[in-house]
Order: structure tokens, then sequence, then C-alpha cells
């Protein structure tokens, strides 16, 4: 039994395993979307405050959430306050971190005029699946259209004019330069603004007092508005990111 154990020991040495390098806590967020690379990049910096190390792991926002709820990871970086109501399970940091808006993208050619969230109603929506902004503000309507990101949807908006995408403002433009497209515009004014909580899972309840209070003091401080910005220019940096022979950044 001891010949296994060191043997395994080894292994681990060897392939560069370390349990030392195991993080405290492991969270999921939704891909793609630009507020949760952002969180992505701050998140860590909040934990690191009490000594903590936590890993992220970008996924669709449905298998996010069961991820969370489950206790599969111990819960997502970043979502709005209608998220704790519809996961009562799931326990909100009080003090939110980040915002969003709810922007509505469209061609620019279309006629589309937006004089209220009611004129919802009259066109096609396209949205990402499993964001929940998004999700609210088109139930119960009749014409919605998910998409697995936020680059096939603002794609899909080449084929029509009657057509409206809802995303987080920064998340469309994001994706609108990523793609290097100028045939979409954004339509403000923003159709909500929300605020962005950190979800844990309740095996983690005793860490929820202990965040908020070390986001509370970033806060106050201002250095979560100078990580947040930081965050934000790194994303949008990472556009512009030199391409290997395969196409991918380096």
């Amino acid at each position: 039994m001891k010949y296994r154990f060191m043997l395994a020991l080894a292994a681990m040495v060897f392939s560069g395993v370390s349990v030392a390098q195991t993080e405290d806590y492991q969270f999921a967020s939704i891909e793609f979307l630009f507020e949760q690379q952002v969180g992505a990049k701050v998140l860590p910096e909040i934990y690191a405050k009490l000594g903590l190390t936590i890993s992220i792991t970008p996924m669709p926002g449905k298998r996010a959430q069961r991820e969370a709820v489950s206790g599969h990871k111990d819960g997502e970086i970043m979502r709005i306050w209608t998220y704790g109501i519809e996961n009562p399970t799931m326990i909100r940091v009080p003090t939110a971190y980040y915002q969003l808006e709810t922007m509505a993208f469209v061609h620019k050619n279309s006629q589309i005029k937006l004089a209220s969230n009611a004129d919802l109603l009259n066109h096609n929506l396209l949205k990402v699946r499993g964001v929940k902004h998004t999700d609210n503000i088109t139930h119960g309507l009749k014409y919605v259209f998910n998409y697995n990101n936020t680059f096939t949807m603002m794609e899909a908006l080449a084929q029509t004019h009657n057509s409206i995408a809802l995303t987080n403002t920064a998340d469309g433009l994001y994706a609108i330069k990523k793609l290097n497209i100028d045939y979409i515009k954004p339509l403000p004014p923003a159709l909500a603004t929300l605020e962005l909580y950190h979800y844990i899972n309740p095996k983690n309840a005793d860490l929820v007092p202990k965040i908020d209070a070390v986001i509370k003091s970033m806060k106050t401080s201002g250095e979560l508005d100078m990580l947040l910005k930081q965050a934000e220019d790194e994303v949008l940096a990472s556009l512009d990111a030199p391409k290997n022979a395969t196409g991918k950044m380096n």
C-alpha cells in the first residue's frame, strides 16, 4: 500500500502536479461574454485579499448554473440579482462589484425604433442562451431565438433588418470589434442597467461575509474601480494581440 502511494506521489511530481498548487475554490463563469472576462480578472484579486486562490472555468450559461447549484463548482463569478431568486439555494454576496446594461443592437440599415421595452414584442429577438438579463427581458415574448455566443448572434444580424440582438452594451461592442464588422450599431438608451453579484454555493457559506467585507473595502478605497478599468482595458487589448500561423492569439 505504501509502495503504491509513493508511486502515485512520484507520478504527480514528475508530471508537474502539486497538491500545494491546487486552488482553494473553483468557480464557473459564462464563456465569451465581455463582463465575465472582466470578472475573471478581478475576482481572483478580491480573494487574494483573504490569502485565497481560485480557478475559474468558462462554460455555457446553463451549464455554469447547473455546476454551481449542484455544488460541483463553488459558485459563479457574477450574475444579476434575479439569479438568486431563481436559485434560492445559492448565496448572493450582498455587495455588487460590477454592472451591465441590457442594450439592443440592430443592423445599421434597420429602421427599428424602440420607444419602450414593450416595442420588443414587434420584432425577432436574438440573445445568448442562458444569460439571465436577456432571458428576463424576453420572458413571455414569442419570437425569441437563442445563440451559443454573442459572435454568432451578431453575425446573424447580417441576414435580416427586422431583428434585434440583446446583450450587455460592452459585450456587444466587444463582439463587433472582435468580428471586425461595421453593419451593426447599438440602439440607445439601454433597456436596463443591472448590478452584478458574486454567488457562492451554500457549502461555502462562511466565505460570504468575508468576501462582502473585502468588496466594500475595495470600493471605498477606489481600488475596485481601478482594477475593473484595468481588466476592461486588458480584455479589449486582447483583441489586438498578434496571431500565430494557426490564426490563434499568441
